[in-house]
Parts: structure tokens; C-alpha cells; sequence
């Protein structure tokens, strides 16, 4: 009993630490064409697949933020066009408690390894409708591609200040 009493008075202790929560997740703009189609299901297809991604986000106020996670998929048979899939997956985000450092980092990476599996699912569902063999999007990692966009902004800052 004694154990119970703690954990609810931890509980109700406020913290220090900063909290992201998920408002909401949903689809902002969704598109496939595959414009060669049916003579592309006659092929034996061994395509060349392109794939990108980018987040943006919003301040909408009061701790909310949207962050969209634009999702580009371009599939290739000699130069002819297969199909090609965008997905803007959004998500609105309440987060506090984080220092004006923290933020930017939370945007570009915490809030996109949220909005990726849905992302990764709409693309293989939508290919998959297609007539076209599943495709498997790997996962990406958001914490390593925010670093090197970090590092490439302060190497142009560099070369922009010693001119």
C-alpha cells in the first residue's frame, strides 16, 4: 500500500524535463501517377528507385507545432517513369519545457521518427494499389541527417564569412 501512495505522489510531482505530445497525425497531400501504365506491367521491370525526404515545421502557437514530412519516391525503367508517390505526412505537436536550443532538433528529428512509419505505410499501401510490387521504405535516421545539415550550414557560414 505504502507503494502505491509513491507513485501516485510521483506522479503528480511537476518535472523539469520537456513533453511532446501528439495532437494530431494526418495525410496534408497525397499523389501517385504511373503514367505508362499497363505497358509497364508487360516489362520485366529492373528499375532505378529515388527516393527523399524533408521536414518542415510550423509554429501555430501555444506550444503547438506542425511538422510535415514530405516523403518523394520516383521509380525509373530507362529513362520511361514507373510510377512516382509524394506524401506530405503531418503531424500537430504540442511540446514545452525544452530550451530554445532543444526545439529545433525536436522538430527536425523527434517529431519525423513519429510521422515516418505512417509515411512508410501510406507508400506501400498506395504502391501496392498501384499493381505494383511492395515497396519497403528503410528507416531513416533523423538524428543523422539533422547533424550533417547542422554541419553544412556552419561549413557555408565558414566559407561566406572568409570571403
Amino acid at each position: 500500500m505504502a507503494d502505491d501512495s509513491r507513485s501516485e505522489s510521483n506522479s503528480t510531482k511537476p518535472t523539469a524535463a520537456g513533453q511532446l505530445a501528439i495532437q494530431k497525425i494526418y495525410i496534408k497531400d497525397l499523389s501517385f501517377e504511373a503514367p505508362n501504365t499497363p505497358a509497364v506491367f508487360t516489362e520485366k521491370l529492373n528499375p532505378a528507385v529515388d527516393i527523399h525526404f524533408s521536414s518542415e515545421a510550423k509554429d501555430l502557437g501555444e506550444n503547438q507545432h506542425e511538422v510535415v514530412l514530405s516523403v518523394t519516391v520516383t521509380v525509373n525503367q530507362e529513362q520511361r517513369n514507373v510510377y512516382l508517390i509524394e506524401v506530405m505526412q503531418a503531424g500537430i505537436f504540442t511540446i514545452s519545457g525544452f530550451s530554445g536550443e532543444q526545439l529545433p532538433a525536436i522538430l527536425a528529428t523527434a517529431c519525423p521518427n513519429i510521422l515516418f512509419p505512417y509515411a512508410r505505410e501510406v507508400v506501400s499501401d498506395i504502391v501496392t494499389k498501384g499493381g505494383f510490387p511492395q515497396i519497403l521504405l528503410s528507416p531513416v535516421n533523423f538524428d543523422m541527417v539533422y547533424a550533417q545539415e547542422l554541419k553544412r550550414r556552419q561549413q557555408a557560414e565558414f566559407k561566406a564569412s572568409a570571403h
